[in-house]
């Protein structure tokens, strides 16, 4: 069932997207070779502690005594396309890391990505984030009341694959309220004009992973960590966007 978010609660949502914004600028601030992943997380554990604001992801899917998912931010590095866990990793010029940070503020949610550079990246890393960020923005220009659904999925596929590179399938957006995924999936693939009716107050947390050769993922041995099945670069980014009569409204800028 899809959720339609009042005025009142748009601003909520505005408020925690807000705060995850500000996370990512945090993040973005302390960025630099030799930091380690897992010095990030606790970078936006102590932000959202502070801001008495809790993470989205931190024990996500625990349940009879497993725990879920062991951190406060998602991480993933080069080949890594969504769901890596922070660590004792360090990261080195030339990298591009994927940082995802969902929030939880007053009953309500807010959740972004952003793929960074560390130091001096490739030109081909770098065209690969401006594709998957365009993409991004490609897709929420379509959300608008009165399109369907797939309008924003085919708008994000042909501008990607019309650059050269691969949307990945397995993974998709969301929407997003109370919690932190609700209907409907918001797919980055697909043909236009299907899928529900666009409406005013649906929000969505549209994400576009791009991938720089194919479009296959695995999930490695810590049940969390998607990588390319070709090891490929992948990038993500993501805003949660409502639609509004005036069009969409990124509640997740800062």
């Amino acid at each position: 069932m899809i959720i339609l978010k009042s005025k009142d609660e748009l601003l909520l949502m505005r408020e925690a997207g807000r705060l995850v914004a500000e996370a990512q600028a945090l993040i973005e601030k302390h960025l630099r070779p030799g930091v380690t992943t897992k010095e990030l997380d606790e970078l936006v554990a102590s932000f959202l502690k502070e801001k008495k604001a809790r993470s989205t992801f931190l024990g996500y899917r625990g349940f009879l005594g497993y725990r879920g998912f062991p951190a406060h931010i998602c991480t993933a590095i080069n080949e890594e396309v969504v769901h890596g866990i922070p660590g004792k990793r360090r990261l080195s010029n030339g990298d591009i890391i994927g940082i995802d940070i969902g929030v939880r503020l007053n009953g309500y949610c807010g959740d972004r990505a952003v793929t960074y550079p560390v130091g001096e990246i490739s030109s081909r890393a770098k065209k690969l984030l401006e594709v998957t960020e365009e993409a991004l923005y490609r897709g929420i220009k379509k959300a608008v009341i009165g399109n369907r659904l797939s309008d924003i999925s085919h708008a994000i596929q042909s501008y990607v694959e019309g650059r050269g590179y691969s949307v990945v399938r397995d993974y998709v957006g969301h929407g997003i309220g109370q919690k932190m995924h609700e209907d409907p999936p918001v797919p980055h693939f697909g043909p236009p004009g299907r899928g529900p009716r666009l409406k005013e107050g649906m929000v969505l947390a549209i994400e576009p992973m791009v991938n720089a050769g194919d479009f296959k993922v695995r999930v490695k041995g810590d049940n969390w960590t998607v990588v390319t099945l070709d090891r490929s670069l992948s990038a993500q980014f993501e805003h949660t966007v409502a639609i509004t009569r005036k069009g969409p409204w990124i509640l997740t800028e800062l």
